[in-house]
């Protein structure tokens, strides 16, 4: 089969689909590796470290997407859409939040898959990389905003002596959620986790302990914790859907001027009504005093980590596609195929 991957071209993309090893996997099975010339270049892989694995360097996006099957990061941007046909895609979509991109693939035959939905034995194993990266980051951007040069209240996240910490409400305790608390609590901040799942709530009571405060998530906890926090992270998943709007801009209202938002979810839609999508040139707005970060491919802004971190978990399921055997789990981030929607959710979030 021949696999095409080419360079990303989102907004301040910096990832690349596919690592050198991940071709040499590829080519050692057989399989015909097509890189876009500097593909892997702001991840830090030249086109000579992907030639010497067995792949081609081609010189442009036509040639890359010329492919039994496209492996990429981020869903078809509006400059790729002519190149999208028969193909079989394979990324991340999300296309309950992406109307655009949903009527160019339902346009075409293309059969495409979205990271977002592949399912393992336990959660979604392409989400799960991208959400420890994301956490992560949430924690590390909150603080950086929460500087008074950039607008936020000047409270340093562990205080020091003698001062107050920064507290940090984070809602939804999943992959991403955990990440960003322990960040948040190996800087010293106080944290409070959010989330409707008692069982998750004692893991992470049990792992984190007085370091972490778990709290039962409804609407007036979710209310009570934002009006004291400094930082809010949301990290709240639905798989296939939009996510909800938990932090309502009422809420947001009766935070301390000088606040930071961190809209992880926004990749979905975003779970704070105030969100809307920004770029890692413009990353943040303002309303009423209180500051938005909701970057929708936070990722890419660390891509040598991310990129590797992706590929080691997408890799055995490029496999399956390439050899033509996916598997049920796979077969589970089915999204689109000869214009028409097969994922459940995403089709009931469409009307179809």
């Amino acid at each position: 089969m021949i696999i095409g991957c080419p360079r990303e071209v989102k907004n301040n993309e910096f990832r690349v689909a596919l690592t050198p090893a991940g071709a040499l996997e590829l080519a050692k099975r057989g399989h015909t590796v097509r890189v876009e010339a500097d593909a892997g270049t702001p991840s830090g892989f030249s086109d000579e470290q992907y030639a010497e694995t067995g792949a081609t360097i081609v010189e442009t996006a036509a040639e890359a997407w010329d492919a039994d099957l496209v492996v990429k990061v981020k869903e078809p941007q509006p400059s790729e859409f002519g190149f999208i046909d028969t193909q079989i895609l394979f990324c991340y979509l999300h296309l309950a939040a992406e109307p655009e991109v949903t009527r160019a693939l339902l346009d075409t035959s293309v059969t495409a898959y979205a990271y977002e939905n592949v399912t393992g034995t336990r959660g979604f194993p392409l989400l799960a990389p991208m959400s420890e990266v994301a956490g992560r980051l949430a924690t590390q951007v909150g603080a950086y905003h929460l500087m008074g040069p950039l607008g936020g209240s000047g409270i340093l996240m562990g205080g020091v002596p003698g001062t107050a910490p920064a507290k940090v409400a984070i809602i939804g305790g999943g992959v991403a959620g955990e990440s960003a608390a322990r960040m948040a609590a190996g800087l010293g901040a106080e944290v409070r986790l959010l989330d409707v799942n008692l069982d998750r709530l004692r893991e992470i009571s049990a792992q984190y302990g007085t370091a972490v405060q778990t709290l039962a998530s409804n609407e007036l906890t979710i209310a009570e914790t934002v009006a004291d926090a400094d930082l809010v992270i949301g990290s709240v998943l639905i798989p296939g859907a939009a996510a909800p709007k938990l932090v309502t801009s009422e809420m947001v209202s009766t935070m301390r001027d000088g606040s930071v938002l961190v809209d992880i979810a926004i990749d979905q839609g975003g779970c704070f009504e105030g969100s809307h999508p920004t770029t890692h040139d413009d990353p943040t707005f303002e309303v009423d005093g209180k500051i938005y970060y909701c970057v929708a491919n936070m990722p890419g802004a660390v891509p040598r980590t991310s990129t590797v971190a992706l590929t080691n978990a997408t890799l055995p399921f490029l496999m399956q596609l390439a050899d033509g055997n996916p598997d049920e789990h796979l077969t589970a981030g089915l999204n689109v195929r000869d214009g028409r929607i097969v994922h459940e959710t995403v089709a009931r979030h469409y009307g179809s």
